[in-house]
């Protein structure tokens, strides 16, 4: 692959081109993402993100930065660990999908601010925050290596980084797993929410994602002091942990 190409799901795309086709995804899937989240993991998202929630230390007070959030379920649960006089940060790249996860969060009287940005180029101060969450969003971006660098950076020392994501399943589960991916999702994906491509687009996108040591090598090259993670479900997911020294 040369310096000027990346991976959309198999394909193999000039760089420029990878944003404004995972834009399309995201805009066509936002106001269906929920529901297809609930049908495609039986609801365990919700119990992955609680639990990431859960084991991140965060405490009243604290701020805390969601990048790729979305819908806003990792922003709505910080926010109640942070209390009034902590802060959460709602970040998409996307408009459509942030615009839903800011809607959420009017609905329910949370105060917490939304912003469009880039993941590679954070509009935040340096060692500002004193935990950064990314949950199904780091295996969409172009350029990881610098969102990680971009994470970093923003980070208090003694702050942490916790990455959700899909990874790579026990080998055993393997067989079950890609039929299921692959033959399944699209068609729910075009019953549910009219379109096949982009939860096709969203299988394939898991099988070009680093794997659980990858990424674990790739937060300490980026700069972080310690990097570990936990495997949730069998490997279907794996929860990163990157600290910041």
């Amino acid at each position: 692959m040369s310096d000027n190409t990346t991976h959309f799901g198999f394909e193999t795309v000039a760089e420029q081109e990878k944003a404004r086709k995972v834009a399309d995804v995201f805009h066509s899937v936002a106001r269906r993402y929920d529901l297809m989240n609930d049908v495609m993991s039986a609801g365990l998202h919700r119990l992955w993100k609680r639990y990431t929630v859960d084991t991140s230390g965060v405490r009243p007070g604290q701020r805390v930065l969601d990048i790729a959030g979305g819908s806003g379920d990792l922003s709505r649960l910080f926010a109640r660990k942070v209390g009034g006089s902590g802060q959460v940060v709602l970040t998409d790249i996307n408009a459509s999908m942030l615009g839903v996860g800011r809607d959420r969060m009017l609905d329910e009287g949370l105060p917490v601010p939304a912003a469009q940005c880039d993941a590679e180029k954070l509009p935040f101060p340096s060692d500002y925050f004193d935990c950064v969450s990314v949950a199904f969003g780091l295996r969409n971006m172009t350029h990881k290596d610098i969102a990680l660098k971009e994470m970093l950076r923003v980070l208090k020392p003694g702050g942490k980084l916790l990455v959700l994501e899909f990874s790579h399943v026990w080998k055993p589960l393997q067989p079950a797993y890609d039929a299921y991916s692959f033959k399944l999702l699209p068609v729910m994906g075009k019953l549910l929410a009219q379109d096949a491509d982009s939860y096709r687009y969203l299988a394939e996108s898991i099988r070009m994602h680093p794997d659980q040591e990858t990424l674990k090598q790739m937060m300490l090259d980026a700069g972080f002091g310690k990097a570990d993670y936990t495997n949730l479900t069998g490997g279907v997911v794996a929860l990163h942990k990157g600290f910041k020294f």
